[in-house]
């Protein structure tokens, strides 16, 4: 059976059984900052078991892509050095969300491996949870497993609940007793059932989760009962795809066997059981589907862990004798292997191709350096079996080589890696850039509130409201008066609290008496908007305020937002679908636009972009708002950004049939409303994120004016129109350039006029002619000129000459070829230099230095006569 055949059988099984077939979730975790990555199936179903989230169905079966390659669960030291550790897997997963529950999920387990996959049944073990009778009873009783082969696993890991089959996703959240179903591979494999002394041998090897969810855990460690009981399940597709093709290794299976052929072709290496192919064929996985889901290779979060998992792959590339680029060549193989299931792998093959391409090639530099670093570090250890911490921190930190590529050498060398030390170095460095740094409070962190306030600023401008709270300085307190600083939260409000990269509103809350509070901006505190600002007059909790924005800025910011999602729709036209936001500001003077994408944006894509925008505003699409059910506006193409939490009922923004998004902020009636859009600047603000900054409406139209201001002062100087200005620039460059040509060409001939009278002021010094000179308006630059002629008219001698301007010395000093075993020019010209305050040096015929003491110059040459007699 092969791997596509097994995950279409899993999913159609439990199609029969009523679960709702779902698509595997992105692999960055939505509105989770817990986790790194997604690293189980039931991450995207978290809050669903919380009781946070409901869905139009009660049971759900995925094959869910998963990355384990940082944060608590991260098996990337393990990869390719054992049978079934890898960066990327998937996870075969059935969930019932407060339907069935143990007896039902164990039945389906059973009756899926032994009927359908037809496994045999002496070879399926189980464990449960010491304490979980029930589960015990129904796996001997009901189902017929023999006792012995039913083992209770209690707390083995040093603290409660901390057991083998006691599962959790994180240090907080969903959790609860599990129960494991094991595969006995024969005898003629080391190892023991589980929880024996010999439970870590390849014999027994778990294949399926079933996870009792019961109990939230807090970060204080209570277990809180979930509202309904339900059941997570967990086999991973590439253990029981081993087992289905008779192999015993994950890295025989057909996927991989594919992957190993395809990346030992572009390494040039026959021995298909290296451990390096392994490395490479897991690796492209991980990095592939990161990239599809708009993880970019940068230095610092999932981006580092990507880099780190692509720089690994690229060393053991080249361990194995690999020329240049080798490993963005094997997205294609994947794309056969895996695009049938994941056609994103298909439609983003083009971009994760050059993204990987761009990265290796960064590496291939950083790479030769650091092992020729390593290679030293080695050679200095002498009997030493550890590389220092310190070591290990400076190819790190300042070579850009990362820890386990380091690891990796010496493993393969029989070395360790002092990894405290490494930390310690680590932690040094966290503390320094601490103390750098000054971190100012977030006021929103330090205030709490329970009110709810009911957004009206969709239609409404203005409107009569109720104070319900006000908070000054952390504090609720009843009351404000004359001059004090202050959150106001409203029973309803027009403001928009600043959310999604918009900022918050401003404007006053005007009293009958007459006080007014005005507001400078808008904020979330929870699910309350608090207008934040200072009173005139005395504001109570309970009195009642006409609150009113301010129309025209709230305008301004309207324009601009809904621009961003225009200028969202172009990028992805023009530069491709992998562009994804990654974060926005949209104020009432410009707005500014964060995406992911892997090298600068061209002129000529910026114009492109500006076009598509603008040709979009002159249509005057109308901007339609729809409240939809999440998926159906996913269904319906609208973008959503990950980390974004939706709730069931979204707001579908949509211009035209160009962009369709969701997004809770405020927008123009008409596209046609935003005017004009004009791009000012794109720069990159991080590796693989660019920003684009734009203006729009009259901000759009007072900056073109600004440009044709200063294009018309311009035209003026240059004695033109406008229109003519860069011929006219290209003629005064050129003119420029020809009248520096005369310039210097009359410097040298001044030049050697000067040094025709100054050699009548040498003097003969013990035979020798010697020209000692300091010189006044001369430039420095027309030093060696000077110096070249005077040594062809003088035949045979000695030249030093200084000068000073702007209080720097300049010298210059040379020598005769046949006096240079006499005289080193720079020896002469470095030891003036020491007694001027600075340094210099050259050829023994001519050398040129600097110094700083001005006032010293003629002194030090005076006494250069001394210092040559003793030469000559």
């Amino acid at each position: 059976m092969t791997s596509a055949q097994l995950r279409r059988a899993f999913l159609d099984f439990f199609a029969s059984k009523g679960h709702q077939i779902v698509s595997s979730s992105s692999l960055i975790p939505g509105n989770d900052p817990t986790l790194l990555f997604t690293n189980a199936g039931m991450v995207q179903f978290k809050d669903v078991f919380l009781g946070q989230d409901k869905r139009n169905y009660n049971r759900a079966v995925t094959s869910q892509r998963c990355v384990r390659a940082g944060g608590k669960h991260n098996d990337l030291e393990n990869v390719g050095y054992t049978a079934r550790h890898h960066t990327f897997f998937e996870m075969l997963g059935n969930f019932s969300f407060g339907d069935y529950f143990k007896e039902d999920a164990i039945k389906y387990a059973w009756e899926f491996l032994t009927e359908v996959l037809q496994l045999p049944k002496e070879k399926l073990w189980i464990t449960v949870y010491a304490t979980d009778d029930e589960a015990f009873d129904i796996w001997t009783q009901k189902i017929g497993v023999p006792v012995e082969r039913a083992i209770r696993i209690g707390d083995n890991k040093g603290a409660p609940f901390a057991s083998d089959n006691f599962w959790a996703m994180g240090d907080t959240g969903p959790c609860g007793p599990c129960t494991e179903i094991f595969y006995d591979h024969g005898d003629h494999i080391y190892g023991g059932p589980p929880g024996s002394p010999e439970e870590d041998g390849d014999r027994f090897i778990e294949i399926w989760n079933n996870v009792f969810m019961q109990f939230n855990r807090h970060a204080d460690g209570r277990m809180e009962p979930l509202p309904k009981p339900s059941v997570d399940t967990g086999m991973g597709m590439e253990r029981i795809a081993a087992i289905m093709q008779h192999v015993h290794s994950n890295y025989e299976i057909d996927i991989f066997q594919g992957l190993i052929k395809a990346a030992a072709a572009v390494t040039g290496t026959a021995d298909l059981d290296n451990k390096s192919l392994r490395v490479i064929a897991d690796h492209i996985r991980s990095c592939s589907f990161l990239v599809a889901d708009g993880v970019m290779p940068s230095n610092e979060g999932r981006g580092y862990v990507l880099r780190r998992i692509i720089r690994r792959a690229v060393r053991h590339g080249n361990q194995l004798g690999a020329k240049g680029v080798f490993f963005s060549k094997l997205v294609a193989e994947l794309a056969v292997q895996m695009g049938e299931a994941y056609p994103e792998l298909i439609e983003k093959q083009a971009v994760i191709e050059k993204v990987l391409r761009m990265e290796e090639e960064q590496f291939g530099k950083t790479l030769e350096r650091g092992l020729l670093l390593l290679k030293d570090a080695l050679a200095a250890l002498g009997d030493s079996k550890e590389i220092p911490g310190e070591v290990v921190f400076k190819l790190y930190d300042t070579y850009g080589f990362p820890v386990d590529l380091t690891s990796d050498v010496a493993r393969e060398q029989g070395l360790t890696v002092d990894q405290a030390g490494f930390e310690a170095a680590m932690e040094a460095q966290r503390k320094r850039a601490q103390a750098a740094s000054s971190f100012g409070q977030d006021y929103n962190q330090t205030v709490t509130s329970e009110q709810v306030t009911d957004f009206t600023g969709y239609t409404e401008q203005h409107g009569n409201a109720v104070v319900v709270e006000i908070v000054r300085d952390g504090d609720k307190v009843e009351s404000v008066i004359d001059g004090q600083q202050a959150l106001v939260i409203l029973d309803q409000t027009p403001f928009y609290a600043e959310s999604g990269g918009q900022m918050g509103d401003t404007g006053t809350l005007t009293l009958a008496s007459g006080a007014v509070f005005t507001v400078v901006d808008t904020l979330k505190i929870g699910k309350a908007f608090a207008h934040r600002g200072t009173i005139s007059g005395t504001l109570s909790v309970g009195e009642r305020v006409d609150a009113q924005i301010d129309n025209e800025r709230r305008g301004a910011i309207r324009k601009n937002h809904s621009a961003t999602h225009l200028l969202h729709a172009a990028l992805q036209q023009v530069l491709g679908a992998h562009v994804v936001q990654k974060g926005s500001q949209v104020g009432p003077d410009r707005l500014r636009f964060d995406f992911a994408h892997f090298e600068a944006v061209k002129a000529d894509e910026v114009r492109q972009i500006e076009q598509l925008v603008n040709a979009q505003i002159q249509a005057n699409h109308e901007v339609l708002t729809r409240l939809m059910q999440l998926d159906a506006a996913k269904a319906a193409g609208a973008m959503a950004l990950f980390g974004e939490k939706y709730d069931d009922d979204v707001r579908v923004l949509s211009m035209g049939e160009f962009s369709i998004e969701l997004c809770g902020g405020t927008h123009v009636a008409r596209t046609g409303d935003i005017g004009l859009f004009k791009i000012l600047v794109e720069s990159g603000i991080a590796a693989g994120v660019r920003r684009i900054e734009a203006v729009t409406g009259a901000g759009a139209l007072a900056y073109l004016h600004k440009l044709e201001q200063q294009a018309q002062q311009v035209a003026g100087l240059l004695k033109g129109d406008v229109l003519s200005i860069a011929d006219r620039v290209v003629q005064t460059l050129d003119r420029s350039k020809l009248l520096e040509k005369e310039l210097e060409q009359l410097k040298a001939k001044m030049a050697s006029a000067a040094g025709a009278s100054l050699l009548e002021k040498a003097v003969v010094l013990n035979g020798t002619k010697v020209l000692i000179a300091e010189l006044s308006g001369v430039d420095p630059k027309g030093f060696r000129t000077m110096v070249d002629e005077l040594k062809n008219n003088i035949g045979s001698g000695v030249i030093l000459l200084g000068t000073a301007s702007d209080g720097k010395v300049s010298l210059i000093a040379g020598v005769t070829k046949d006096l240079t075993d006499k005289v080193n020019a720079g020896q002469l010209v470095g030891w003036a230099a020491e007694q001027l305050g600075g340094k210099g040096g050259g050829k023994p015929d001519l050398a040129q230095a600097g110094g700083t003491d001005v006032a010293g110059l003629g002194k030090v040459l005076a006494a250069a006569t001394d210092y040559l007699a003793a030469k000559l």
